[in-house]
């Protein structure tokens, strides 16, 4: 196998009705939104998705409707990567099995949470699920601020090459030591992606293949843009527009991802309404007003 793509991944917020219910009409721009900008990969039910406050019949039904949206797009559609890792093992494979059945051109599997496995659970985990779905592109995430464990690059490579269908790896770890190791060792089938939106400037000058982002929801176009540079060796233009959009991206964890987001498109009209599931609530009134004058800055709300 492949690396699934380069460039750059929206990590989709999904939207939600005040009665909890997904808000598919508000999705479906969203995602319209991603396609005319031109974004290489779309990846529903991740951390910024609400996936962990989802139940198994709405994930599913929120990545076929991703995958039916980009199905009928006329243009460059992207590659969509499914977020379907959980921390028990065998849901992982039974939700990755099922979504491979909806068409999706990979999944994204993120460490097993609260169990915080040993490396070698985590190559047990990872590795069953690769012989399962042997014929299933898999990126795997390490995001130790969420898991309360970090997947050492040993690990990471390991896995990358016993397993041909184990194509990548979202990087949240923040540590450029550790994704610099997996990047010079990393077998050719296999792509390091940015997990930070505001480090993905300099992993893409060390060689990674691209990013799966969380700004990309509001500014697709932009930022889609400062990753090509980047992954065309442009600096001076990467440089600048990073430098534009670096307040936006600290701004969208001035409190838990996906909530800064999330009221962002609602601002952006981009959402009907913006809603939460508990235990996330919404943003306090002084983040509020920041987010928004953030928006304005950038000539995204008036």
């Amino acid at each position: 196998m492949s690396l699934l793509f380069r460039g750059t991944g929206t990590a989709l917020a999904t939207p939600f009705h005040a009665d909890g219910s997904i808000d598919f009409h508000s999705l479906g721009r969203l995602i319209d939104f991603q396609l005319q900008a031109g974004v290489e990969a779309l990846i529903p039910c991740g951390s910024t998705g609400e996936s962990a406050t989802m139940t198994h019949d709405e994930k599913l039904s929120v990545i076929r409707f991703t995958v039916e949206r980009v199905a009928a797009f006329a243009g460059n559609r992207p590659t969509v990567i499914a977020g379907t890792g959980s921390n028990i093992t065998a849901t992982t494979i039974q939700l990755s099995h099922e979504a491979a059945g909806l068409g999706v051109d990979g999944v994204l599997l993120v460490s097993p949470y609260y169990n915080k496995p040993t490396q070698r659970g985590l190559l047990a985990h990872f590795g069953a699920v690769a012989e399962a779905l042997p014929d299933l592109p898999i990126v795997l995430y390490n995001v130790p601020a969420r898991t309360s464990s970090n997947m050492m690059p040993e690990t990471t490579l390991e896995l990358a090459h016993r397993y041909s269908n184990v194509v990548g790896v979202k990087e949240a770890s923040a540590d450029l030591e550790q994704c610099s190791v997996i990047i010079r060792d990393a077998p050719a089938h296999f792509g390091l992606y940015s997990g930070e939106d505001s480090l993905t400037l300099p992993l893409l000058a060390m060689g990674a293949q691209g990013v799966i982002a969380v700004v990309s929801n509001q500014v697709p176009q932009l930022f889609g843009d400062m990753v090509r540079h980047g992954l065309a060796g442009d600096f001076a233009q990467a440089r600048q527009l990073h430098h534009r959009l670096f307040g936006l991206m600290r701004m969208n964890f001035i409190e838990s991802n996906p909530v800064p987001v999330k009221e962002a498109l609602g601002m952006m009209g981009m959402f009907d309404s913006v809603n939460y599931r508990l235990p996330l609530v919404p943003l306090t009134d002084d983040h509020r007003q920041a987010v928004r004058q953030c928006l304005q800055q950038l000539g995204l709300v008036e």
